[in-house]
């Protein structure tokens, strides 16, 4: 996420880790090296120009720290601005909203409006427990209606949509799904609007007779974070004609300089909403300044990464992995649910991604492979219920099988049960080495305060676990 932005300003932040002190002259050299890489990024020249004043008053003003290192000064300069630029303290959805909720979603062609739209009405569902009504409004791109009934069917989110027609008109299709959003006692209803490759006055019109006939409690601006410059210029020409609640940002898991991020908050005024991370269906976050933040500076988003685990894993199979992991006894069977797990979570390239330091390392991400991961899956399930139980069982005829089953050669088979046998070993020996002594106490309440893990009783079993 963002991957070009924070290998540029981390290059230019690296210039203030060889003061112990700042001075005002290590200050401005390397406000002019991040300057430079904001602008590299495609933030808007104005909102680079203004955010490095910022650093610099907080560096070099009243709020300067004696007694701390240069280089912690800056990156808690950097964050703190980074977070007052991006942030805003109004909610990702309005407050007391009309039953049902309408929320519209505006924006140019390409931007990903439609996906967005199934993706949030999957998010309320989720995340607020709120039964999901999708407008299909879109009557001008080709397929657009087909695509968004077709994503409902997919999510189980019921679709309102109409075939298009010549006389079909867009906002006579948003009140009736408003009706039916009433008669059908939804919560909330996700409005889809047709787009345009530029901003024009036909497709400006046509959005104000939509917005007039759904009145939204909330409009949204959909914005693709890969047009960089142009996200924010198409962000202020629809700020011009609409009551824009906020912005929605997509695609900032590609090949993004991270300038949209960064500047539509300050040139129009509304805040960011949500992100979109990915291209699956959950792929859709609550936008949360100071986590973004953390990330633009390579600090990770383990905050995010414990949620995702969370929402993944369910917290008594999680007690009892951990127990029988202790002991060396896990399976193939654990093996391949730890797996699914990490499915549940996303690609390997997303989860690492979350990690202090990721920044870094952005050549070994682009190696990671979920295909791997698939190649095991499938040895795992070439095996028989009593193999993945029992792997010390797997002779040589066993291994080829399993080998032809899952389209792989002997050798990786070999590979996954030494690595297996590896981990069982060095489980048992952890377990043995912790079992009763203080060392053990310092982890689970390591483990206890970081959410890692399942809160201990005083008998030293998780809450609920059971042998």
């Amino acid at each position: 996420m963002l991957d070009s932005l924070t290998q540029s300003l981390g290059k230019a932040l690296d210039r203030f880790k060889r003061a112990g002190r700042l001075t005002e002259a290590d200050v401005q050299e390397g406000l002019r090296e991040v300057r430079r890489a904001l602008l590299e990024a495609d933030v808007h020249f104005q909102v680079a120009r203004e955010f490095c004043d910022q650093v610099g008053k907080r560096l070099l003003g009243e709020e300067r720290l004696r007694g701390v290192e240069g280089s912690q000064q800056v990156i808690h300069a950097f964050h703190q601005e980074l977070v007052a630029l991006m942030g805003s303290e109004l909610p990702a959805l309005p407050k007391d909203p009309r039953h049902p909720m309408v929320l519209l979603l505006a924006g140019l062609n390409g931007a990903g409006k439609t996906t967005t739209a199934a993706k949030l009405a999957l998010w309320l569902r989720q995340r607020q427990n709120r039964k999901v009504l999708l407008a299909a409004c879109d009557l001008v791109r080709p397929a657009a209606v087909d695509q968004l009934r077709k994503l409902g069917a997919e999510l189980g989110v019921e679709v309102y949509a109409e075939d298009p027609a010549p006389d079909l008109r867009p906002e006579e299709v948003a009140a009736r799904a408003l009706e039916q959003a009433r008669r059908g006692r939804f919560d909330a209803v996700v409005v889809d609007s047709a787009g345009r490759q530029t901003v024009d006055e036909d497709l400006m019109a046509e959005i104000e007779r939509v917005e007039a006939a759904a009145r939204p409690d909330a409009t949204y601006l959909v914005l693709d974070s890969m047009t960089g410059q142009d996200a924010v210029e198409s962000a202020r020409a629809f700020g011009e004609r609409l009551d824009l609640y906020g912005v929605i940002l997509t695609k900032i898991d590609g090949d993004a300089r991270g300038g949209a991020a960064l500047s539509v908050r300050r040139i129009t005024g509304r805040p960011l909403c949500f992100l979109g991370t990915g291209e699956r269906p959950g792929d859709l976050e609550e936008f949360q300044a100071e986590r973004l933040a953390s990330r633009i500076l390579d600090m990770g988003d383990v905050v995010g990464l414990v949620e995702a685990a969370q929402e993944a894993v369910e917290e008594e199979r999680a007690a009892e992995d951990y127990m029988r992991m202790m002991e060396g006894r896990l399976t193939m069977e654990d093996l391949l649910a730890q797996f699914r797990m990490l499915k549940k979570m996303g690609s390997l390239k997303k989860v690492f991604g979350m990690l202090p330091g990721a920044g870094r390392m952005s050549g070994l991400l682009e190696q990671v492979d979920d295909r791997q991961l698939a190649r095991i899956e499938a040895m795992v399930l070439s095996m028989t219920p009593a193999e993945r139980l029992h792997p010390e069982i797997l002779n040589g005829s066993r291994r080829k099988r399993i080998a032809r089953g899952s389209g792989v050669q002997v050798s990786e088979v070999n590979r996954l049960l030494q690595s297996f046998h590896q981990l069982q070993k060095q489980m048992k020996s952890m377990g043995r080495m912790l079992k009763g002594g203080k060392s053990k106490k310092r982890l689970l309440r390591q483990l206890e305060r970081s959410g890692q893990l399942p809160m201990m009783p005083p008998g030293g079993r998780p809450r609920g676990f059971r042998r």
